[in-house]
């Protein structure tokens, strides 16, 4: 509220004529109104996009921690596999299982600092 104390303090030192419109209130209340509008569909955007953010995040270290678990728990023998998707996949998590703790550590940090932000105090 001292946005709005600074602004009626403004107007009472510099005390600004008015015409003797009678449209001038309602117009001035509904440009309010618009605006009012603008703030709230802007807030509503900002709590979405924080929600997609953090399920991104949540589903990025669900899906790293089962890579890792895959790497780490179930050896195979990769000279034994014939070339298909399944022995490329394979491969790939066995040659780089050490990257994805550090991937998983990474989206953990991430999400408890996104959650750990609070928000900033409103005018």
């Amino acid at each position: 509220m001292n946005g709005k104390d600074n602004i009626e303090e403004f107007l009472r030192s510099n005390k600004p004529q008015l015409k003797d419109d009678p449209t001038f209130l309602l117009e001035t209340n509904r440009r309010l109104k618009q605006v009012e509008g603008i703030k709230a569909e802007v807030d509503r955007q900002r709590s979405n996009s924080r929600i997609a953010l953090i399920v991104a995040l949540a589903i990025g270290i669900l899906l790293g921690a089962t890579i890792v678990f895959i790497g780490y728990i179930c050896p195979f023998d990769l000279n034994n596999l014939s070339d298909s998707a399944f022995a490329g996949v394979i491969l790939f998590l066995t040659t780089w299982k050490e990257f994805f703790l550090i991937l998983a550590a990474a989206l953990s940090v991430s999400l408890s600092y996104i959650l750990s932000r609070t928000r900033k105090a409103e005018f």
